[in-house]
């Protein structure tokens, strides 16, 4: 079980260090950005995409917890 948590935070390091900048603006965010200038373009841009990871956390949470779940009744089975 330790192994396993091992290697996904492992992983999960990797992908970190391995990111490519994103541009994850709709075409509204985009010319507002624009408008705004080069650093607060970049600090809406982060907030994007700060607002995007929140709900795959949560899914990702929720599908681990339902996971464990369903393997414990397993076992007990």
């Amino acid at each position: 079980m330790k192994k396993n948590i091992l290697i996904f935070l492992l992983f999960f390091q990797l992908l970190l260090l391995s990111q490519n900048p994103v541009i994850a603006q709709c075409s509204l965010c985009t010319k507002t950005a624009q408008q705004l200038g080069e650093k607060p373009a970049q600090g809406l841009n982060s907030g994007i995409l700060y607002l995007m990871l929140m709900p795959f956390i949560l899914v990702g949470f929720i599908g681990y917890r339902w996971w464990k779940n369903n393997k414990d009744v397993e076992e007990q089975q």
